[in-house]
C-alpha cells in the first residue's frame, strides 16, 4: 500500500548510510519517510516496488561508492522507474577532491540533479539549504498542493481552464481542481449562485464564473482605476518577463515611483521554464517560476505597483505618455521601458490549432506535465525552452520526442541541455522532422510528422509548441522604430533620421525620447534570460537621465 507521505531514499553502505538517514530523518521525518537502502541492488529493487505501489519518491540519496556497485548508476538509471525524483550525490570530505570532476560530468550530463559534501557537524545549514531547495522544487513541479490558496471548480477540461490553471501555476499560486459534486464544490456553488464553469474561489472568499484574467488580475492586484487620477509614474514597465522585472527592481529600489503592466503572467515566457540551470548565482538551478516569484517580490517590497491581466493595446505620444489598456483605463508616465517580450509562433496546422486547450498547447509545460503520466508526448521546437519543456515532461511522460527543422540542436540550443537531452532515455530527438496534420476525437490522438517526402502517422496524446518567437510591439506607435520583423531597434541601430544632432540614441534608448526597450522585444538581444535581467537593470540609470532632462529646462 502505498504511503500517504512522500519519501527520502537514503543508499550507502555501512556507518555512511545510517549516519546520513540519522541526519535527513532530524530535519525532515515530520513530513517525509525516510528509507535506508545498503546497496545498489536494494535501492533500485525499493525503487521499482515504490513505483508499483504508487509511493511518491520525492529525493533519492546515494554515495558515490556502495557495496555492490556505483552509487552515479543508482542516479542515472532511477530516472527510468522514478522518473519524477531528484536526485543527490553525497560524497564524504575525503573522497571529494578525487571524485569532484566525475560529479562536475554526471551533473551536466543530467545524471544527478546536486552533489555535496556530507556534513561536517551538527547544524550545516549550507547543507540543508540546498536539500531544501531540491524538496521545494520538487514539490511544486511534481507534487500535488497539500494546500490550496485557490479552488477551482469544473468538471470539464477548457482551454479558458487550462488559461486559468497555467497562470496559477506560473505565478506560484497553490491551487487545485475539484468535482462539482465534491464537498468543495458544493461549497463554492452555493457560494456563487450559479454552476457555470470554471468557478475559481480565492483564499480571501472572493469566488468567480467563468473568470478571465483580468478577473484575476484584479483580485491580486486591483486595477488601474485605483490609482489617484492625476497619477503619473516616473517609470511604466511594460511587461513583466526578466528584463521587466529588473526594471522594476532597480527603478523601484531607487525611489522611482515604478508601475508594472503585465497581460498574462508575471514571469513572462522565462516564468514557464521548469529549470534554468546557467543563470548566474544558482548552483543547482532555478525554476522560471521561482525566479519571477522572487523579484515580483522584491520589487513589490520597494514600492513597485503591478497590475496583471489586460495587455497595452496603445500608446499616445506626448508628455507624459499616456498607454491605453485593453478595456479603455489608462496609465501616464514620464518615460516608458518596452519589455514586452515575445510570443510563440503560431503552428498553422488548422486541425492542430482547433486543439489548443484539448491536448494541443503553446509553452505551459510546468501546468500540463502532471497530466502527461504515461502518455506519448511530442515537443516542437529547438531553443533552450523547448529543451527544459522536453526534460521536465520527462519526469511524467512515458516517451518525449522533440521536433526540430535542423538536422541537430547544435545552432539553437545551449550545450548543457543538448548534453542533459542525450542522457535521458525517455526522449528522443527528430531531425528536419515537422507537423503537418493532427486530430483526435474532441482532443489530440494523432498527428502526422513530415520528413522530406515521406510522411508518418503517430499516437500522440500533447502537444507541446515552443516554435521561436514573434515580438509583442504592435501596440507602439509609428514613432518607434521596428526592424523588417517588428523587433524594436535602439542604439545605433535606430534609424539615423531619428538621431538628435547626428548623434544615436543610447544603447537602450529607441527613437523616441524618454521610451526604451529591453529583453527579447529588443532588435539584436541574445534572447537569454541573464542578459535581460542585465538590460533591465542598465535601462534604469538611462531613465534617471531622461527624468533629470525633462525636469530641468536647462537641460530641454
Amino acid at each position: 500500500m502505498a504511503s500517504a507521505r512522500p519519501t527520502i531514499v537514503v543508499t550507502g553502505g555501512p556507518g555512511f548510510g545510517e549516519q546520513m538517514q540519522a541526519e535527513l530523518a532530524h530535519r525532515y521525518s515530520v513530513d517525509y519517510d525516510i528509507v535506508l537502502c545498503g546497496s545498489l541492488q536494494e535501492a533500485r529493487a525499493q525503487g521499482m516496488a515504490f513505483a508499483r505501489e504508487g509511493t511518491r519518491v520525492a529525493l533519492i540519496v546515494a554515495s558515490p561508492e556502495l557495496p555492490d556497485g556505483d552509487g552515479l548508476a543508482l542516479l542515472r538509471d532511477a530516472h527510468t522507474y522514478v522518473p519524477s525524483a531528484k536526485r543527490l550525490c553525497l560524497v564524504p570530505w575525503d573522497q571529494y577532491a578525487a571524485k569532484v570532476d566525475d560529479l562536475r560530468t554526471a551533473a551536466a550530463d543530467g545524471v544527478l540533479d546536486a552533489f555535496l559534501p556530507i556534513p561536517r557537524g551538527p547544524r550545516d545549514e549550507e547543507f540543508h539549504a540546498a536539500v531544501v531547495e531540491l524538496l521545494s522544487d520538487w514539490g511544486w513541479s511534481t507534487a500535488s498542493p497539500e494546500v490550496d490558496s485557490v479552488q477551482i471548480v469544473a468538471d470539464v477540461v477548457t482551454p479558458e481552464l487550462a488559461r486559468l490553471e497555467d497562470f496559477f501555476q506560473r505565478m506560484g499560486f497553490p491551487h487545485r481542481r475539484y468535482a462539482s459534486t465534491s464537498a468543495v464544490g458544493a461549497e463554492v456553488i452555493a457560494a456563487a449562485g450559479t454552476s457555470e464553469q470554471p468557478l475559481l474561489r480565492t483564499i480571501q472568499g472572493h469566488v468567480v464564473s467563468r473568470p478571465t484574467l483580468a478577473d484575476v488580475g484584479a483580485a491580486l492586484y486591483g486595477t488601474v482605476a485605483d490609482l489617484p487620477p492625476e497619477y503619473v509614474a516616473d517609470l511604466l514597465v511594460v511587461g513583466s518577463g526578466p528584463a521587466g522585472l529588473a526594471a522594476a527592481v532597480y527603478g523601484a529600489s531607487e525611489g522611482l515611483r515604478t508601475v508594472v503592466l503585465e497581460s498574462e503572467a508575471v514571469g513572462g515566457q522565462a516564468g514557464t521554464s521548469s529549470m534554468i540551470r546557467n543563470y548566474l548565482g544558482f548552483p543547482r538551478g532555478i525554476s522560471g517560476m521561482r525566479l519571477a516569484q522572487r523579484a515580483r517580490m522584491q520589487a513589490l517590497r520597494f514600492g513597485a505597483r503591478f497590475f496583471v491581466g489586460r495587455p497595452v493595446v496603445s500608446m499616445t505620444v506626448g508628455s507624459p505618455y499616456v498607454l491605453t489598456l485593453e478595456g479603455g483605463a489608462t496609465v501616464a508616465a514620464h518615460a516608458v521601458v518596452v519589455a514586452t517580450g515575445a510570443a510563440y509562433r503560431r503552428l498553422g496546422v488548422d486541425n492542430v490549432e482547433e486543439l489548443v486547450g484539448h491536448g494541443v498547447h503553446y509553452g505551459a509545460a510546468t501546468s500540463v506535465a502532471r497530466e502527461c503520466s504515461g502518455k506519448d508526448v511530442y515537443v516542437v521546437g529547438g531553443g533552450n525552452s523547448a529543451g527544459q519543456a522536453a526534460l521536465h515532461l520527462a519526469r511524467f511522460a512515458r516517451t518525449v520526442t522533440m521536433l526540430i527543422r535542423r538536422e541537430s540542436l547544435g545552432a539553437t540550443m545551449s550545450d548543457y541541455l543538448i548534453r542533459e537531452l542525450g542522457a535521458n532515455s525517455r526522449i528522443q530527438i527528430r531531425g528536419e522532422t515537422t507537423v503537418v496534420d493532427g486530430g483526435g476525437d474532441g482532443r489530440l490522438e494523432w498527428l502526422t510528422l513530415a520528413s522530406g517526402t515521406e510522411r508518418e502517422q503517430v499516437q500522440a496524446d500533447a502537444l507541446l509548441l515552443l516554435l521561436g518567437a514573434e515580438p509583442c510591439a504592435r501596440w507602439l506607435p509609428d514613432d518607434v522604430a521596428q526592424d523588417e520583423y517588428g523587433f524594436v531597434l535602439t542604439g545605433r541601430d535606430v534609424p539615423s533620421d531619428d538621431w538628435v544632432g547626428g548623434v544615436p540614441p543610447a544603447a537602450l534608448a529607441t527613437s523616441l525620447p524618454g521610451v526604451f526597450a529591453v529583453g527579447d522585444v529588443r532588435s539584436g538581444s541574445m534572447k537569454r534570460v541573464a542578459s535581460a535581467s542585465g538590460e533591465g537593470s542598465a535601462v534604469v540609470p538611462l531613465v534617471h537621465a531622461t527624468l533629470s532632462a525633462t525636469s530641468d529646462p536647462e537641460l530641454l
